[in-house]
């Protein structure tokens, strides 16, 4: 039997207004840094109003797209029952609900098995500078 190991990684992104933050190159960094080799990395985002997405990164506009497309399903100026004065985040369950705060990525080799052109992105709605904590959690076989 193959023995299995587990680790955990934490890091913070911090975004200047609403965008698509790629993590890639971190998330595919601290992978090569232990001894991964083939197992299954959970990404999960301390916040639910923030979130993860997979997404071509083919294109230059796809970021812009999807920002503009989570605002044409959910404006910002929505009115629900839940709006109780927390400016920005008054579409945030409702857009929870069309994301999610965590991603499960086969690991192969130590890399991610993702396609050539995807990238893992954080969606950061908000206007002002938040930090968000993402954590890393793989289990798998030591490379």
């Amino acid at each position: 039997m193959i023995p299995l190991i587990q680790e955990q990684h934490e890091f913070e992104v911090t975004a200047d207004g609403p965008s698509l933050i790629e993590i890639t190159a971190t998330i595919a960094s601290w992978l090569d840094a232990m001894p991964a080799r083939d197992g299954v990395l959970t990404v999960f985002l301390r916040h639910a109003t923030g979130w993860l997405t997979i997404q071509d990164n083919a294109s230059g506009s796809v970021r812009a797209d999807l920002l503009a497309a989570l605002s044409q399903l959910n404006p910002n100026n929505s009115v629900y029952g839940s709006n109780d004065g927390s400016a920005g985040d008054i579409p945030a369950p409702i857009r929870a609900m069309l994301t999610s705060v965590s991603l499960t990525i086969p690991v192969i080799d130590g890399s991610m098995a993702v396609g050539p052109s995807q990238e893992v992105y954080l969606i950061e709605p908000r206007k002002r500078s938040t930090p968000r904590a993402v954590l890393l959690h793989y289990i798998g076989s030591r490379g």
